[in-house]
């Protein structure tokens, strides 16, 4: 077992019917490690909308009541698209390096996951990589700042 990050950023987490086994593991892992989760739901594995979860996430992290978000479908790439298009910087990662990167370069604020992607340690060990890394501005800072600006043409 890995061990768990230091007690840190608050996350919001939320995910459908096809990710919500996932979920519920990192949020105890996140609970575990000391680091205050708002669990959004779903809580079942009765059919929802990533959409709505998704977008939840986003609003928690935009609206301050989290610092970063964990979001989970079954491809992490549904809710992914759902979190961003709520104005968050979402990314879907499939191990520790893509999870660091999208910290450290991207300073994204949404972790996404696919359940039907990701085993239980590696989605652990990416999460714990999310958490542990800082966002390194500089030359990324710029980048950034014109992902923020991009709005959407009516």
């Amino acid at each position: 077992m890995t061990d768990h990050p230091s007690a840190g950023p608050r996350f919001a987490a939320g995910a459908d019917h096809a990710g919500v086994h996932l979920k519920d593991i990192l949020v105890a892992h996140l609970r575990e490690g000391g680091i205050e989760v708002l669990d959004l739901g779903t809580h079942g594995d009765a059919s929802v909308d990533y959409p709505d979860f998704g977008a939840a996430v986003a609003g928690a992290v935009l609206d301050g009541r989290a610092d970063l978000g964990l979001a989970v479908c079954g491809s992490g790439i549904g809710i992914a698209i759902a979190a961003t298009r709520a104005g968050a910087r979402a990314a879907t990662v499939h191990d520790v390096t893509s999870a660091r990167l999208a910290r450290l370069h991207n300073d994204a604020n949404v972790v996404c996951m696919g359940e039907r992607f990701l085993g239980v340690q590696v989605a652990k060990d990416a999460l714990d990589a999310f958490v542990a890394t800082p966002f390194e501005g500089g030359r990324h800072a710029a980048r950034v700042a014109k992902i923020e600006a991009i709005v959407r043409p009516d």
